[in-house]
């Protein structure tokens, strides 16, 4: 891990200096404000345009543009080659490099940048906001200092609108900003800014989009409003490519004034995933005709597990392409490393894997050295457990990994549908529907629906509920008609239910699409080989075909 190169405390009286004792130290206040505008500012990103207006004021252009260019080349001469190591600059953006940097002071020190003595308008405005409410800084800085979600899409939800004035439509719309929020903030493929920040723009009065552009620097936004139609309240909502303007999607969502807290979770859900749904696909469409080093780091990763889903090897090899390429850009991100793992672990449990040892290791390797990045990131700890649980069939390990997720996030949807499938196999039945029906309520992401219904598939097989187990296998070939958990599982299904025509169908598809899938392979290697549901499976593969 690299080492921190600079000291920054925000709180009492505002210092910037070398983490090295004896070094440099920055003294010019708006030199210093400089750095503070980029450690607050999402990943450490701030337009150029922005920085000059809040520290030159908007009079003139090009003196603005002229006094940030002369602040950071002072900065430079102050910090010498550290420079180069922390701080980046192009024609559009200046971005810190928040791994480099360490946090000091606290909240109870100070007010935020006292005493730094700075008069222009747009400083003076957004220092006070964050003196009235520093708790909001503590969601940038989460998200910065992890290092994961930098190469991740980053979404921000503004308060819906109220077109009326009446105080309880104004308080759902930011409501339901904060709901959509929580619930994208679950999805491990977004990062999403926190609704504190998004509320101070939307208190500004009209949107502008390119306020939002500057000031939060999301690659998406959700904008919409609030109005009554009748005895109903009506939500209209856009989501917008931020950096085009391009509007992605528009949807609309009714229900009863009477009624609204408890009907809007449904249009929370249907927004949520529309969202998700709509950055998955815009990212595979921009990848489709691009190389690799064309392509923008958020769109990598989201690009890549969707992929994952796809049933030609083409693609599967694209998916790891892309997911390498992120970790070139993004080495100290550990979610990267967790979905190369996840990737391995897929390639080798579902028969594409021309090299099963060899697959095997790098899984395990890529696993573990994301939870040496991030020792308790639930992600990584989810993946882990996935790969101990698939490749090397160490229950017990895969066990506490996904407890260990669940102690730190009780919500986190990946561990709870890994866990519910590790029930499945040790034939807890009842658990095991528990545990996935919870994950498919909290995973808002379109990318991993066919997956979240292989593995409820899963579930009911242990649970002796064969009707529900085949509606989702189905639901799950839909989506990715190739995936083998899930024929596997139709085949089980249609063996109990006696359906024996589509039961022969199903294992003549089930070898096309894996011609080395065998009985004796299936129990020798599968974490149920021993239990109860290896053993029914099985007799399922048997009599349909499957030699």
């Amino acid at each position: 891990m690299e080492s921190k190169l600079l000291d920054i405390n925000l709180f009492g009286a505002c210092s910037v200096r070398s983490s090295a004792a004896g070094g440099f130290e920055i003294t010019g206040a708006k030199q210093k404000a400089l750095f503070a505008l980029l450690a607050t500012a999402p990943f450490g990103r701030r337009t150029r345009s922005f920085l000059q207006e809040t520290l030159w004021g908007v009079a003139c252009y090009d003196t603005g543009r002229q006094s940030l260019r002369r602040a950071l080349a002072d900065i430079k001469l102050v910090m010498g080659d550290s420079f180069s190591e922390l701080i980046t600059s192009t024609n559009a953006e200046v971005s810190l490099d928040l791994a480099r940097i360490n946090f000091v002071g606290h909240p109870k020190l100070g007010p935020f940048l006292e005493g730094l003595d700075i008069r222009e308008t747009g400083f003076v405005q957004w220092a006070s906001a964050i003196r009235q409410n520093p708790s909001q800084l503590d969601a940038l800085f989460s998200l910065s200092l992890r290092g994961g979600p930098a190469i991740l899409p980053l979404v921000a939800v503004l308060p819906f609108r109220a077109v009326s004035s009446d105080l309880a439509e104004v308080t759902f719309g930011d409501w339901l900003a904060e709901e959509m929020c929580r619930s994208l903030s679950r999805s491990r493929l977004l990062g999403v800014i926190s609704h504190l920040s998004c509320r101070e723009i939307a208190q500004q009065g009209v949107i502008d989009i390119r306020q939002v552009r500057d000031r939060l620097q999301p690659d998406y936004c959700v904008v919409g409003s609030l109005r009554r139609s009748g005895a109903d309240l009506v939500i209209d909502a856009d989501f917008l490519d931020v950096r085009t303007g391009r509007i992605l999607w528009t949807r609309q969502f009714a229900a009863s004034a009477a009624t609204f807290l408890e009907a809007a979770q449904d249009g929370i859900a249907t927004l949520v995933g529309a969202v998700g749904a709509a950055i998955a696909d815009e990212a595979l469409q921009h990848v489709a005709s691009r190389a690799v080093g064309e392509i923008e780091d958020h769109r990598l990763v989201v690009a890549g597990v969707k992929l994952m889903s796809r049933s030609t090897l083409r693609d599967l090899a694209r998916s790891r392409e892309l997911l390498e390429e992120a970790a070139r850009r993004a080495p100290h991100a550990p979610e990267v490393y967790a979905w190369l793992a996840k990737w391995y672990t897929l390639s080798v449990f579902n028969g594409w894997s021309i090299d099963v040892d060899a697959d095997t290791r790098r899984g395990i390797d890529n696993a573990a050295h994301a939870l040496d990045l991030a020792p308790d990131n639930t992600l990584c700890l989810s993946i882990d457990g996935l790969a101990q649980n698939n490749l090397i069939k160490d229950l017990q390990t895969a066990e506490r990994r996904f407890s260990a997720a669940l102690q730190i996030n009780p919500n986190e949807s990946l561990s709870l549908i890994l866990r519910g499938t590790l029930h499945a196999f040790r034939d807890q039945g009842a658990l095991a529907v528990q545990d996935t029906e919870r994950a498919r309520r909290l995973s808002p992401v379109d990318p991993f629906r066919y997956y979240y219904e292989s593995l409820s598939a899963t579930a009911y097989i242990a649970n002796d509920d064969y009707v529900n187990a085949l509606a989702f296998a189905d639901s799950s070939l839909q989506l990715n008609d190739r995936h083998t958990s899930s024929l596997r599982s139709k085949i089980v299904a249609l063996h109990q239910l006696d359906r024996g025509d589509e039961l022969r169908a199903a294992g003549a598809k089930l070898i096309k699409v894996n011609p080395d899938f065998t009985v004796e392979r299936y129990l020798s290697t599968h974490p149920a080989g021993n239990y109860l549901f290896g053993r029914k499976a099985a007799a399922a593969f048997r009599a349909a075909g499957i030699p």
